[in-house]
């Protein structure tokens, strides 16, 4: 839905001072304000009322002002906390308390908007759901490839068994608020005004224990450590976010459990790297395998194998090993294995060994091998 201009919401022309912003914003909050207008207008004029103070809250901001007017909405709108207006967003209390006389404004605001706790500063008095928890834990790279099954330990508040979450002590309840009647929420009058407030005497709850439970001392729950079992499936990676649903902290009156969230660390592997779903491994061979081809030992994540090296290899070549690599975390299959291939070139050389390799290289001649016709090639085309 388009928002409408602010200037056009509180009646001005563009280029209004801040002393006729100020005019107008006094003449339509005193029209506008839901306790002035009848009951089946109440929840229109609360609509139009938050209207004229969004519209007032950024043209009497001379910063927030020029960003409206060069870029409109959108850039005035990421400045709000939740990506657009809400009461938390209001900064100008003072000037309403001109308006509307010596008022508690905290309180009269929380008479508009959400009665969920946070958004209007109210808490609700039945039940409640616990909250969620987070764990961090490390892996090693095989179980992260292969998944596992791990116990953990963690401190959580579970509901009393003594009193059953009720936080009365047992052969005994609690009460209804005699000041809220179990609302866990008082009103007062004042002039046109009906300001909502949370109740203090139950605290938001509605209730009030008189004689609390001696395990828990009437908070309904207790802090306890929980061994839980871990499914870890296999193809997790450092990052990976898992959810178990319900394993988090206990509700409040009987409210259901919160989640609890794994956040995976993977251990690094002395032979192995993790590209996506590829495992990856260097291994060395020697110069005479590279040239005559042969066998050579491969580690992979199930063990070792042998894999052929045809003549001729060049070192940096890359294998594939097909389906040996990680299994995909939300499909079928696996990654592949690649294994990269070092030319060892040994530092020290017998006197027997240099003979050989002096001749290896005159029957050869110079540029034997296809990288050094290639590149003596493009030398001779550069610099003839």
């Amino acid at each position: 839905m388009t928002k409408k201009d602010y200037y056009e919401v509180l009646g001005l022309s563009r280029g209004a001072s801040a002393d006729e912003v100020k005019k107008a914003y006094r003449n339509l909050a005193l029209k506008y304000h839901p306790d002035r207008v009848q009951a089946d207008k109440k929840k229109e004029a609360e609509e139009r009322f938050k209207e004229i103070s969004e519209a007032y809250e950024v043209l009497i901001d001379p910063q927030k002002k020029g960003t409206y007017d060069q870029y409109g909405h959108e850039a005035v709108d990421n400045s709000f906390k939740q990506g657009g207006f809400t009461w938390q967003d209001f900064h100008h209390f003072d000037d309403l308390k001109d308006i509307f006389g010596g008022f508690d404004l905290n309180d009269l605001f929380r008479g508009f908007g959400t009665d969920e706790e946070g958004g209007g500063g109210r808490r609700r008095a039945g039940p409640r759901r616990g909250r969620d928890l987070e764990y961090e834990i490390e892996i090693s790279f095989e179980d992260a490839v292969s998944g596992t099954e791990k116990t953990i330990t963690i401190p959580r508040n579970e509901t009393c068994d003594e009193c059953n979450g009720s936080g009365a002590k047992p052969g005994t309840k609690p009460q209804t608020c005699p000041d809220c009647g179990g609302q866990g929420r008082v009103s007062s009058s004042g002039g046109f005004f009906n300001i909502v407030r949370t109740c203090p005497r139950c605290g938001g709850t509605g209730s009030i224990i008189k004689t609390p439970c001696p395990e828990c001392g009437g908070a309904g729950r207790i802090k306890a450590q929980r061994n839980i079992k871990v499914k870890i499936p296999a193809g997790v990676d450092s990052g990976s976010r898992l959810r178990m649903h319900g394993e988090g902290e206990a509700g409040e009156k009987g409210g259901p459990r919160g989640d609890l969230y794994l956040l995976i660390y993977v251990r690094q592997h002395e032979m192995f790297e993790r590209h996506d779903s590829d495992i990856v491994c260097e291994v060395p061979i020697s110069y005479v395998t590279a040239v005559l081809g042969g066998e050579v030992e491969v580690p992979t994540i199930e063990g070792k194998i042998m894999m052929k090296i045809p003549p001729g290899t060049q070192g940096d070549r890359v294998f594939r090993l097909r389906g040996r690599g990680v299994a995909h975390l939300h499909d079928r299959g696996r990654g592949d294995q690649l294994v990269k291939v070092l030319i060892d070139v040994p530092t020290e050389v017998t006197q027997d060994q240099k003979k050989a390799l002096k001749e290896l290289a005159r029957v050869s001649g110079e540029g034997g091998g296809p990288l050094a016709r290639s590149f003596l090639e493009k030398m001779r085309r550069i610099f003839r």
